[in-house]
């Protein structure tokens, strides 16, 4: 890799650790091509993103961002992952290391605050964003409902009433 390819490939990372909701650090020695092709694959299907970068680099990326405070986690064969939604990179990548043990989770960073591996999986049990939204329009609209169906009730009362004088007038 050459200086221009390294220059751009920082600046690519300090573009995506600025914007991310989340990062997570990760040890990953031992995951076959084909496991880290799957990781990839449900990382993007979540909106989320993993790279595979030189420590060096990646430490370089991280200065002046949010996330700096990570740093020290880089050591040894790594990948970082990461989404805009704070919930999205640290659920997949904890997901996937129930069910591979070569993933080791070293922990990340969600904006200023620097997470251990504990602090991951908690966030990772969380719901995500479009499930919160979810719940709270779900919030939202059941009192309306109710109220509706509250005072639908008498004018309902008062057609019932109605229409059975009317069946009685019909039947007399």
């Amino acid at each position: 890799m050459d200086r221009a390819e390294k220059r751009e490939l920082v600046t690519g990372l300090n573009d995506a650790f600025k914007s991310a909701g989340s990062v997570v650090v990760a040890h990953y020695a031992g995951i076959t091509v084909a496991q880290m092709n799957d990781l990839r694959g449900k990382m993007r299907s979540a909106g989320g993103t993993v790279k595979v970068a030189k420590n060096r680099l990646a430490k370089i990326a991280l200065q002046g961002t949010e996330s700096e405070s990570i740093i020290d986690l880089f050591k040894g064969q790594t990948l970082i992952a990461y989404s805009a939604d704070p919930v999205a990179a640290p659920k997949v990548a904890s997901d996937f290391a129930k069910g591979n043990d070569r993933l080791v989770i070293l922990g990340g960073a969600m904006g200023k605050t620097a997470l251990d591996a504990d602090g991951v999986k908690a966030l990772a049990s969380l719901p995500s964003l479009d499930e919160l939204r979810a719940r709270l329009v779900g919030m939202i609209a059941t009192p309306a409902t109710r109220i509706a169906q509250v005072v639908n009730a008498p004018a309902a009362s008062v057609a019932r009433v109605i229409g059975a004088y009317a069946r009685k007038d019909e039947a007399a």
